[in-house]
C-alpha cells in the first residue's frame, strides 16, 4: 500500500505537541509493516534543516487569489526517520522558527495544502490513501473531491485524524477564492456556522475519521466547540484508535539523555541515579517524593490549576514533598509558578520553556507525573512516564481514561475525576502514602512499565481502517 501522511508537525523536525510524536512514529511502523509511507510537512526554519541532506524533487507556484507564492518540495535524502520525508518550502510563509501563532496562519496552511496536492498529483503513481492530520490539512479531502485541478486524485480515499477537535481552522468566505477552482454547487460543503471550518470540511469529506483514543471519540460527540452534531452524524465512519509511543526512542535501557540507563529489573537504582541528577540541577531533595508536570501551561492541560495545587500541597506536606514543572504557555501561569520558587525553596522549582533532553530526565527521575487535564484527546506523557517507571496522576478524561487505571483497582496509576485543585491535592496525598509503602509502589511501577503502548498494535488498527475504506471505494 502506498500512503501519505500530511501534517503541520513531525518529530524530530518540528514539534509543538503530541501531533508531532504521532506523525514521527506511526509512518515508521507502517513502513516496517511493509508499506510505502511518505510524510509531507511544511519546511520551517529549524535545526533539522541544517543538520541533514535534502534533494529538490518538485517546484511549483501556489496562487491564493491575487497572491502568488513559489514553492519547492525537498526530500530528506537518507530516510533517516524510517520513512520518506518531504518538506514543502514556501519561504514567504514558512521561513520562520515557530510552527503556529501568526496572523497569516490561514494563508500559510492553505498554501501548504495546495502545494502538497500539486506535488502528489504530479507524481507518476497515485497513492492508495492519504491520511490528513488536524485542521491544518482539513481542506485536502474537499479539494481532492471537488477542485478541478485534482481530478486525478478524486478516487483516492482520505482519512482525517483528529488530535484535538477544539482547534478547527475557521475563516470567512471572503477567502474562498484561495481554494483551487471548483463547481460552486459544492460551496455548502465548506460551510459550518456561517464560515469555512477546515476541520468540519475534513470530517464531511473524508472517507474515515479517527480520533486518538476511543474515549475522546465519545467526548467530542458531546463537546467539540460546535461540531457535536457533525461528529454524531459521522459516527458510522469514525473510529477511536489509541496512540502509541515509539519504544525505540522511549527506552530507559538505551536512552542517551539519561544519567543512568535501567530496565524493569533494576529500576530502583536507575531511577535513583536520575532523580539525584534532576534534583541536583534544581535544588531539590532526592529523598522526598518528586511530583512533576511536563507540558503546555494552558487551561486545557490544567496548567492554571498548578500554582494553587502546588501551593496548597506544599503547605500541607511542609518540607515532605518536591514539585517540579517543565513547560511554557500562559504568561500569568508562568509568573505564578516562578513566584513559588523563593517561597518554597528546596521543595519547588520550575523550568519555563521546553527542553527535550531535560524532559527525558524528568520522566526517568520523577516519582509521579501530574496530568490534571481538562481535555486530553490521547495524552502521551502518561505513557512515557509509565515506560520510565514514573506513576501518572491523571484526571479521567480522553486517552487518560483509556490508559491509566487507579492503583486501588490494581492499576498502573492514580486517578481523579475533577479538574480541580482539591482533586489534585487529594491525589498527591494518596501518592505520598503510596510512596511510603515500598512494596506497594514498586508493584504499581512494574505494572506501568509492563503496559504495552507500542505502535505495532496501533499501526495494525490504522491499516485495517485503510483497507476497509479502500474496499468501499
Amino acid at each position: 500500500m502506498e500512503l501519505f501522511h500530511i501534517s503541520a508537525e513531525c518529530f524530530p523536525v518540528a514539534k509543538v505537541g503530541g501531533l508531532a510524536d504521532v506523525v514521527g512514529a506511526l509512518p515508521k511502523y507502517q513502513t516496517k509493516a511493509g508499506h510505502e509511507v511518505r510524510v509531507i510537512i511544511p519546511e520551517y526554519d529549524v535545526v533539522f534543516m541544517n543538520e541533514n541532506a535534502f534533494e529538490t524533487v518538485f517546484k511549483g507556484n501556489v496562487s491564493l487569489g491575487n497572491l502568488n507564492f513559489p514553492f519547492s518540495v525537498h526530500k530528506e535524502s537518507t530516510n533517516k526517520l524510517g520513512f520518506e520525508l518531504y518538506l514543502v518550502a514556501i519561504p514567504e510563509l514558512f521561513d520562520r522558527k515557530q510552527v503556529y501563532g501568526f496572523p497569516d496562519d490561514i494563508e500559510r496552511f492553505l498554501a501548504f495544502q495546495i502545494a502538497a496536492l500539486d506535488f502528489i498529483s504530479n507524481r507518476d503513481t497515485i497513492p492508495d490513501i492519504i491520511n490528513c492530520h488536524d485542521h491544518h490539512t482539513g481542506l485536502i479531502p474537499f479539494m481532492m473531491l471537488y477542485s478541478f485541478k485534482y481530478e486525478k486524485l478524486r478516487a483516492v480515499p482520505t482519512v482525517i485524524t483528529i488530535h484535538n477537535g477544539l482547534y478547527q481552522g475557521q475563516f470567512g468566505f471572503e477567502k474562498m477564492n484561495y481554494i483551487p477552482e471548483f463547481d460552486l454547487i459544492h460551496k455548502n460543503v465548506l460551510e459550518w456556522d456561517h464560515c469555512i471550518n477546515s476541520l468540519a470540511v475534513a470530517v464531511k469529506c473524508a472517507g474515515g475519521v479517527t480520533t486518538v483514543s476511543p474515549s475522546y471519540l465519545d467526548e467530542i460527540n458531546g463537546f467539540a466547540n460546535g461540531l457535536e452534531s457533525l461528529f454524531q452524524n459521522v459516527r458510522y465512519k469514525s473510529k477511536g484508535i489509541l496512540n502509541g509511543i515509539d519504544v525505540e526512542i522511549w527506552n530507559s535501557m538505551t536512552d542517551a539523555m539519561l544519567e543512568k540507563n535501567y530496565s524493569i529489573a533494576d529500576f530502583e537504582t536507575g531511577k535513583k541515579a536520575n532523580k539525584e541528577k534532576l534534583c541536583s540541577l534544581f535544588n531539590l531533595d532526592a529523598t522526598k517524593p518528586l511530583f512533576s508536570f511536563i507540558g503546555r501551561l494552558f487551561d486545557e492541560k490544567g496548567g492554571d490549576l498548578l500554582p494553587d495545587a502546588a501551593f496548597f500541597a506544599l503547605k500541607e506536606h511542609a518540607n515532605e514533598i518536591n514539585i517540579f514543572v517543565l513547560g511554557s504557555g500562559n504568561a500569568t501561569i508562568e509568573d505564578r509558578l516562578k513566584n513559588l520558587i523563593p517561597e518554597f525553596k528546596g521543595n519547588f522549582n520550575a523550568s519555563i520553556g521546553y527542553n527535550e533532553a531535560l524532559a527525558h530526565l524528568v520522566y526517568a527521575g520523577s516519582d509521579f507525573m501530574l496530568m490534571p487535564s481538562r481535555v486530553e484527546p490521547c495524552g502521551l506523557n502518561q505513557m512515557y512516564a509509565m515506560r520510565y517507571g514514573t506513576i501518572p496522576i491523571v484526571r479521567r478524561t480522553g486517552g487518560l481514561r483509556d490508559t491509566v487505571i487507579d492503583f486501588g483497582d490494581d492499576g498502573n496509576g492514580i486517578c481523579h475525576d475533577q479538574a480541580s485543585v482539591v482533586d489534585i491535592c487529594y491525589s498527591i496525598r494518596r501518592a505520598k502514602q503510596l510512596f511510603e509503602n515500598k512494596e506497594a509502589i514498586n508493584e504499581v511501577i512494574e505494572r506501568g512499565m509492563n503496559t504495552d503502548n507500542s505502535w505495532e498494535r496501533v499501526c495494525q488498527e490504522y491499516l485495517e481502517m485503510y483497507n476497509t475504506i479502500i474496499d468501499k471505494k
